[in-house]
């Protein structure tokens, strides 16, 4: 007897009447490793080798191999979609970026993510999302705001 494949359950798509101003989205750890950001180099055809290579970054003035921004950025990014239940709901994205997430090879690196609704356009179910994005106890993301549209 062969196992059937699961059928994924789909996210529903959050509505605006569910949605205040000053609602906590449910916070999220993202680990980075070493491995996670050569596979991103990969994809992103970013190879720059403060990255991936320890003795290159130390040698340029970095304390470690960091994560890329735009990994960094998306990942946090992740928290929203997730909340809102598709990515094709998030229509502006921005943030300024702080600090480097710094990757040590034994341990890794954990992004944490945290999300406010700042506001909420009844007219459009426009809501802004500000985002805190830590590491290492650091912000690493500022002015961190997305703008999803709910049903």
């Amino acid at each position: 007897m062969s196992a059937q494949p699961s059928t994924p359950t789909a996210t529903p798509v959050r509505s605006f009447s569910d949605v205040a101003v000053g609602d906590a989205l449910p916070s999220m750890t993202v680990h980075v490793d070493r491995a996670r950001l050569v596979q991103y180099a990969g994809a992103s055809l970013d190879r720059n080798r403060i990255h991936w290579d320890e003795p290159f970054a130390k040698a340029v003035g970095l304390p470690d191999v960091i994560a890329h921004g735009m990994f960094t950025m998306g990942s946090a990014v992740t928290l929203v979609t997730d909340w809102a239940g598709d990515a094709g709901r998030v229509v502006e994205y921005g943030v300024r970026f702080t600090r480097p997430v710094v990757v040590p090879y034994d341990t890794g690196a954990d992004i944490e993510v945290a999300g406010v609704v700042k506001s909420a356009d009844p007219e459009t179910k426009r809501v802004t999302v500000e985002l805190t994005a830590t590491a290492a106890g650091e912000k690493v993301l500022g002015r961190a705001l997305a703008v999803a549209v709910l049903d």
